[in-house]
C-alpha cells in the first residue's frame, strides 16, 4: 500500500464543536472522492463486460466478470484487520492508487494491441483483491472524519453518492465505448478513480484515543479473532449483524434473479424491469436524502425493526402484482422501507462500534452482504423453477421478516438510539 501519514485533528472520543456534515468542507472532500471513485467503478464494470464480450465467448466473458468475487469474499475479513491496523484513510488512498494503476495499465494494452482475455481476467482479479481491503476501510473512514452525532447524516450522504454513481456511471461508460471502444471507457474509469486520490489526501482524520492507539497488537489472526469476539459480545452489534444477514438473504434473490423472471412471466420486458428497478432506486434514494437533511431519526433500532418487517411484506406482495404500474408502486415502497432499514442498520453499526474495531466490523457486515448473500441467487432461481415465483417470494419475505423480528425481540437493539 502507498504510505500516507494520518493527519489527526482531535481524538474520536472528544466532542469538539463541528459543522453539520453536509456543510463541513472536510466531509465534502471525502464525499467527492467517494462519489468519483464509485462512478469510476461503474464505468469500469461496463468497460470490462464490453471488452470481455468482444474478446471471447459469452461464457468466457461471464467467467471474467465473476473473477473478482472469490478474492473479495475470501480476503474481506483480512481486509478489515488491515484497515484497523494501518488506518482507513491510508488504506483507501492506497487501494484507489492500485486500482487506478491497474486500469490504466490495461488501457495502454488495449490501445497498443489486442491482448485477449488474460489481462482482463488479471485486472478483475486485482480489483477483487483490492476491494477486499478497500470496502472495510471505506466503512471505517466516516467515523474518523466527523463526530458520532453526524454519522447518520454521513451515511445518508454516502447513499446519495451510490445512487448518483449508479445513474451516471453506466451512461458515461457507454459514451466512452461509443467514442473509442473499451480502451477509452477504461481510460475514463482510471481518470475518475485517480481524481479521488488527491481529494482523499486532503481529508483530515481524527486520531484514535491515546489508550486505543497505544494498545498492543497481536498477529493478524489474533486481531481478527479479537474483532469477532468483540462483535459476539456486543449487546447491539451481535443481534444487528444477525438482522442484517437475514434481511439480505431474504432480499437479494427476489430483487435480482426473481425480478428478471417475474418481468419475463408478466410480459413487462426489459424496459418494464428497468422501470421496477427505477422505482426501487427512487425509494432508496429518497430515504438517503431524508437522512442527509435531518441528520438522525429517533428510535433507530425500533424503526429498523418495523421497516424490515413491513418491507418483507412488500417484497412478498411483489410476486402477486400483475400490472406494471402497480409493480413500480410496490417497488417504490420496497425501496423506501429497505432504504430506511438499511440506513438505520448502517448508522447504528457506525455509531455503536468502537472506532478501533470499525474495519473488522465493516468487513464482517460486507462479507455477509457482498460475499454470502449473493449465494442465495442460484438457490432462488432453482427454487423458482421447481415451485414457482409465489412460494419463493413468500419464503424469502419470511426470511427477511425474521431480521425484523430479531431487531424487535432483542431489547438492546430495539432501544438503540443514534447520537444527538
Amino acid at each position: 500500500m502507498t504510505a500516507v501519514s494520518e493527519t489527526p485533528v482531535v481524538p474520536v472520543g472528544q466532542h469538539a464543536p463541528h459543522r453539520p456534515a453536509h456543510r463541513d468542507p472536510n466531509v465534502l472532500r471525502w464525499l467527492g472522492a467517494y462519489a468519483s471513485s464509485m462512478v469510476g467503478d461503474n464505468v469500469y464494470y461496463l468497460a470490462l463486460s464490453w471488452a470481455a464480450v468482444q474478446a471471447g465467448s459469452p461464457a468466457q466473458a461471464g467467467i471474467v466478470m465473476s473473477v473478482s468475487a472469490l478474492p473479495r469474499a475470501v480476503l474481506m475479513l483480512a481486509g478489515g484487520v488491515i484497515a484497523d491496523r494501518w488506518g482507513p484513510r491510508r488504506v483507501v488512498i492506497g487501494s484507489d492508487a492500485v486500482r487506478c494503476a491497474a486500469v490504466l495499465a490495461v488501457t495502454a494494452l488495449l490501445f497498443l494491441t489486442s491482448p485477449g482475455l488474460w489481462p482482463l481476467a488479471l485486472l478483475a482479479l486485482v480489483f477483487g483483491t483490492v476491494d477486499a481491503v478497500f470496502m472495510p476501510a471505506v466503512g471505517a473512514l466516516p467515523a474518523r472524519i466527523t463526530g458520532t452525532d453526524q454519522l447518520a447524516r454521513v451515511h445518508g450522504m454516502r447513499g446519495l453518492a451510490i445512487r448518483f454513481a449508479s445513474i451516471v456511471g453506466a451512461p458515461l461508460g457507454g459514451l466512452g465505448v461509443a467514442l473509442g471502444g473499451a480502451a477509452t471507457a477504461f481510460a475514463l474509469a482510471g481518470l475518475l478513480i485517480a481524481i479521488s486520490v488527491p481529494l482523499l489526501m486532503s481529508v483530515r482524520v481524527r486520531d484514535l484515543p491515546a489508550a486505543e492507539a497505544a494498545a498492543p497488537r497481536g498477529t493478524p489472526r489474533s486481531d481478527l479473532a479479537a474483532g469477532l469476539r468483540y462483535i459476539r459480545g456486543h449487546r447491539v452489534l451481535a443481534p444487528l449483524m444477525l438482522a442484517i444477514a437475514l434481511g439480505d438473504f431474504g432480499f437479494v434473490g427476489p430483487l435480482n434473479v426473481g425480478l428478471t423472471l417475474l418481468a419475463d412471466q408478466r410480459g413487462w420486458g426489459a424496459s418494464g424491469m428497468g422501470a421496477v428497478l427505477a422505482g426501487f432506486g427512487a425509494g432508496a434514494g429518497a430515504i438517503s436524502l431524508l437522512l442527509t437533511v435531518r441528520g438522525r431519526l429517533p428510535r433507530a433500532g425500533l424503526v429498523a425493526g418495523y421497516a424490515i418487517l413491513t418491507g418483507s411484506v412488500a417484497i412478498g406482495a411483489l410476486a402477486f402484482v400483475h400490472g406494471l404500474a402497480a409493480a413500480v408502486g410496490v417497488a417504490l415502497l420496497v425501496g423506501l422501507l429497505a432504504g430506511l432499514s438499511g440506513a438505520m442498520c448502517g448508522a447504528l453499526l457506525q455509531t455503536q462500534t468502537d472506532p478501533a474495531y470499525l474495519g473488522r466490523v465493516t468487513a464482517v457486515s460486507g462479507l455477509v452482504s457482498l460475499g454470502l448473500a449473493p449465494l442465495s441467487m442460484p438457490v432462488a432461481a432453482a427454487a423458482i423453477e421447481a415451485w414457482g415465483l409465489g412460494p419463493v417470494y413468500v419464503v424469502s419475505a419470511a426470511v427477511c421478516g425474521l431480521g425484523g423480528v430479531v431487531a424487535l425481540a432483542v431489547p438492546a437493539l430495539r432501544r438503540a438510539e443514534l447520537p444527538r
